[in-house]
């Protein structure tokens, strides 16, 4: 069976206001990145292959893990972020709302703008829904076909939308998929048959160890 296994890139630079600023990992990214490799290394975890964004933050977490350890780095732009800053903005123009600053916000507005977005009601935007949705569901089939055991390193967006279709959510579930993943957690995806089944979910083992649990981010 074909398991691939996904990680949320590091803590990035949370204070930025757009996509450039915040596609760098913070100092306790870089920590979190090297204590999940460590970990991985530890426990015996192997991978036949080994994928990543192109974006900064997900080369680096990729860097930190010393992911190339377990086989060679792929690069795939398909596994790059929905554009979050952009989208904001857009659906700010459309509805006057604004950006949100708190997490109490960030939680109600993530499921309006995500609803507004498969709806096709924000202009401008780099990247329709159908079309992130589409090319998550290539680059997943595709890494399934070629490896027996893939490690991928990508971005909570993402990994939400791998899981909406595995489970086939809603927007809400998928929004509240993505607002619960964390900083450096572990999701797998095992091909059972003809399908993928979500057999791990948000697994942050690396960081439950004693005196890391302030490295428990969600941004």
């Amino acid at each position: 069976m074909a398991q691939i296994t996904l990680v949320r890139h590091g803590q990035a630079n949370s204070a930025s206001t757009d996509e450039q600023g915040y596609d760098k990992l913070s100092p306790l990214g870089h920590e979190q990145a090297a204590w999940l490799g460590d970990h991985m290394r530890a426990t015996h975890q192997v991978f036949d292959s080994v994928y990543c964004g192109t974006l900064r933050r997900h080369v680096e977490t990729a860097h930190g893990m010393k992911a190339q350890g377990f086989a060679p780095v792929i690069k795939d732009a398909r596994l790059n972020e929905l554009a979050y800053f952009d989208l904001s903005k857009a659906y700010a123009a459309m509805s006057g709302t604004a950006i949100p600053t708190t997490s109490e916000e960030f939680a109600k507005h993530m499921p309006r703008l995500l609803n507004a977005w498969k709806e096709d009601r924000l202009n401008g935007v780099p990247e329709s829904f159908a079309c992130f949705e589409d090319r998550v569901n290539a680059a997943l089939d595709d890494i399934a076909a070629r490896s027996d055991r893939a490690l991928v390193v990508t971005s909570g967006g993402l990994i939400g939308m791998v899981t909406r279709q595995v489970l086939g959510l809603d927007i809400e579930g998928y929004a509240h998929m993505c607002l619960a993943i964390m900083n450096t957690s572990t999701h797998r995806i095992t091909r059972i048959g003809n399908s993928l089944a979500l057999t791990q979910f948000n697994n942050i083992a690396h960081l439950e160890e004693t005196g890391r649990h302030h490295a428990q981010t969600h941004i």
